[in-house]
């Protein structure tokens, strides 16, 4: 460990020395803001509701008036919170390395309201709405109890991937293609349990990359990658950017 610095130095060294850096967070990272992941139970009204149940493209066609209220209630819930040091130190690496990529499963736009860009948002954002027919982004009416598309008259829905439903192409292709670039993957706040976005680490590291994991409790994965460090985002990473300038 270098002098003030508790992290790996070889860590150090190898962002130091990094072309290319790939970032994947997960809801470890939202949840230190204060967002609820979304399999914990829900407060109130929805407490009744499985949330897996009210994330398909079939709940939305029987009812889509009820999954606009939660979802109308998941975008409050989510407007009230803060971008934490961890999103903010991930806005300020992109700044200190020749190249980053940051791929989110969070539809919170806590990533962006932190500063960072470009981010690749691997289940979509949450505060978007796409019509229901042919996916495009459409501005809907937020006092409408379903707002509708006005190009087809098709209902508008949030702009989230719903369970059964694909990851956008062009979220799959631009993450994979860093994940095979970089020279080095950090894995934050995320379980690693949720494929596809668990195999791009692997996929970094298979390609040469340095994988370190960031998380408060070791995942599966742990022993597969160069580094596993215990800690919550919002303490590990500005600790990792510090070191970076010292």
């Amino acid at each position: 460990m270098t002098e003030n610095c508790d992290l790996p130095d070889a860590l150090i060294a190898a962002l130091r020395d990094a072309r290319h850096v790939c970032i994947l967070t997960g809801a470890g990272v939202s949840a230190e803001s204060g967002v609820p992941t979304f399999r914990e139970a829900q407060d109130g009204l929805w407490a009744e509701y499985n949330p897996q149940d009210l994330a398909t493209p079939e709940a939305f066609v029987a009812d889509p008036a009820l999954i606009w209220r939660w979802y109308r209630w998941r975008r409050e819930t989510v407007a009230s919170v803060k971008p934490n040091p961890g999103h903010v130190a991930i806005a300020t690496l992109a700044e200190r390395v020749p190249q980053l990529t940051l791929i989110t499963q969070n539809v919170d736009n806590l990533h962006q309201r932190a500063g960072s860009r470009d981010v690749i948002e691997y289940h979509g954002n949450i505060f978007e709405d796409r019509c229901f027919a042919d996916g495009s982004l459409r501005a809907g009416d937020e006092q409408a109890a379903v707002p509708i598309c006005t190009d087809c008259g098709s209902n508008l829905r949030p702009g989230v991937v719903w369970f059964g439903e694909a990851i956008p192409e062009h979220a799959m292709n631009q993450s994979g293609s860093a994940a095979v670039d970089c020279d080095v993957f950090l894995s934050i706040g995320t379980s690693s349990l949720v494929y596809p976005a668990a195999g791009l680490a692997n996929l970094a590291n298979q390609n040469g990359a340095i994988v370190a994991e960031i998380n408060p409790n070791p995942t599966t994965h742990a022993a597969n990658f160069d580094f596993a460090i215990a800690g919550n985002s919002g303490l590990v990473l500005p600790e990792l950017v510090d070191c970076l300038a010292h």
